[in-house]
């Protein structure tokens, strides 16, 4: 509920400084007690996107919910939350430059959605965009997503590398398109490195870092109408962290940093990739 509600906030369905509906409505509408609807609203409170959160009298908007996903006291919130508007700001740029280490590039392909659909609605505009990611080898043996007891092996590897090449291509493809409908000089380059990335960051414009932890987990799935244990990461969920340069020199240290090892696991021990099967 609290996903599906923070999702019309940022649309502008739910607009700043409007009254939320009634527990009893949002209960009615969700199918759950209002128990539910009370801890959900109370999230988003602590996300600073709802105020006047009570047993009585409805919630409200608050006045600017786009700083609160966005702003430098943002919490950290899941990356399906928080990347896209993250992304979206920093292709208000001129020159967007984003460099990411990721497991797969699905997070980046979905919040790319955002500044697109921006670009498209005539509300951005940046004259080149250089995306750099970087995804684990096909040829490696992966620390995760792997069985848990070594059976499927190639089933499962095989399911990673499609979903890896496939978001890639997406993600590439989109991006391009833009040369072609807006004019924006655009490059897209993936390069494979030889581990599991137990993290994923990202990188926008030399400005900023977003940084979230692999947390692993035991979870199911079928194959060849069996069910097969499997150890994987839903990095989706992942909790991600905002540093950003300005006058804290632990953030400023942390965003420089970040780029150094970008650079240097780019420019030494990673090889060309090619997103085909």
């Amino acid at each position: 509920m609290a996903d599906e509600l923070r999702a019309r906030i940022r649309s502008g369905a739910l607009r700043p400084g409007e009254r939320m509906p009634t527990q009893a409505q949002l209960a009615q509408e969700f199918g759950v007690e209002r128990g539910a609807v009370r801890q959900a609203l109370r999230v988003l409170q602590s996300e600073r996107l709802l105020t006047n959160v009570s047993k009585g009298s409805p919630a409200t908007v608050a006045p600017d919910p786009d700083r609160a996903l966005t702003g430098p006291e943002a919490p950290p919130l899941p990356t399906t939350v928080a990347l896209a508007p993250r992304i979206a700001a920093a292709f208000a740029a001129e020159h967007v430059e984003i460099d990411a280490v990721c497991l797969t590039s699905i997070s980046l392909t979905l919040a790319i959605g955002e500044p697109l659909r921006q670009i498209h609605a005539g509300r951005l505009k940046p004259a080149k965009v250089d995306v750099r990611v970087l995804l684990p080898s096909r040829h490696i043996d992966l620390a995760f997503p792997v069985p848990v007891e070594g059976r499927g092996d190639d089933w499962v590897h095989d399911r990673w590398l499609a979903m890896r090449n496939a978001q890639g291509q997406v993600l590439r493809h989109n991006l391009l398109a833009l040369r072609a409908t807006h004019g924006i000089d655009v490059r897209v380059t993936f390069r494979a490195l030889p581990f599991t990335p137990p993290v994923k960051l990202y990188l926008l414009n030399n400005t900023e870092a977003l940084f979230a932890y692999y947390t692993l987990m035991r979870r199911e799935a079928e194959i060849d109408h069996e069910h097969l244990e499997m150890y994987d990461a839903q990095g989706t969920r992942s909790m991600l962290f905002s540093f950003q340069q300005g006058p804290g020199l632990r953030d400023t240290t942390f965003v420089e940093q970040s780029h150094l090892w970008f650079n240097a696991l780019w420019e030494t021990i990673s090889s060309e990739l090619v997103l085909t099967s």
